[in-house]
């Protein structure tokens, strides 16, 4: 029998999330994945040389393949996999489909079938893994897109990614977040910065929660991360103790 009896509670730990942290480059997206717990590094790109980490150092999507069959083997002790950058990894993806099919680009294929082949290949890629027992964190930069609407124009800060495949990641994260840098003035009228997280919804940059556990703006700091998602995690515990 295929039909459910019970509904499937939320997953409460980090550990089996799915994350897409995205920002300018050299903010700290990295440095800040590298603290999640028991990481490993997918690196697509070159940019953990400052960093003590467990990495895979990969760069075609036939070494992403064989890097994903062992870790879903299980015989390890990570606890989430880190694909920094998933720029790069679907950059991969694209020329795997064209060595595939022996095409110099997949638009060679006509009728957008090729672009349909590599979006399919990532898109069954990335799902898999996020339905492993690990965390899955992605990484990828930021660009501004100018956004045309009928009373105007205003610019939107979004993940590198082309629109399908961001389209396809954003479908499938959990928390999307912004990793920003906020300027304050200050009394005396000096200005202070601070690398931030911005998690929720925005016309002018993407970002979002499904979990609803963390505040708007949050430091770009893992521990203080960790904090304000396990205070939330005990309220909503106490909450459900008390209704009972």
């Amino acid at each position: 029998m295929l039909l459910p009896t019970q509904k499937t509670p939320p997953k409460p730990n980090l550990a089996d999330l799915t994350v897409l942290a995205y920002g300018g480059t050299k903010i700290g997206k990295s440095t800040w994945c590298s603290h999640a717990d028991n990481a490993l590094f997918i690196s697509t790109e070159p940019g953990l040389n400052s960093l003590e980490v467990f990495q895979i150092p990969i760069t075609t999507w036939d070494d992403l393949l064989v890097a994903c069959g062992e870790i879903a083997e299980g015989n390890h002790s990570f606890k989430t996999v880190i694909i920094d950058t998933v720029d790069n990894a679907f950059r991969m993806c694209a020329d795997y489909i064209c060595r595939k099919f022996k095409i110099e680009h997949e638009s060679d294929l006509g009728y957008g079938k090729g672009h349909s082949l590599v979006n399919s290949e990532f898109q069954r890629v990335l799902n898999k893994l996020a339905f492993l027992p690990y965390g899955l964190y992605l990484v990828s930069h930021s660009q501004s897109n100018e956004i045309e609407t009928r009373t105007g124009k205003y610019t939107k800060i979004v993940p590198t990614l082309p629109e399908k495949a961001r389209k396809i990641v954003l479908g499938m994260v959990d928390m999307i977040l912004y990793c920003d840098i906020e300027s304050t003035t200050g009394n005396d009228n000096k200005v202070t910065t601070r690398r931030v997280m911005r998690t929720k919804p925005s016309i002018y940059y993407e970002a979002g929660d499904r979990t609803g556990r963390l505040p708007e703006v949050i430091d770009l700091d893992y521990a203080k991360f960790i904090e304000a998602f396990s205070v939330s995690q005990t309220t909503e515990n106490k909450t459900k103790e008390k209704a009972k």
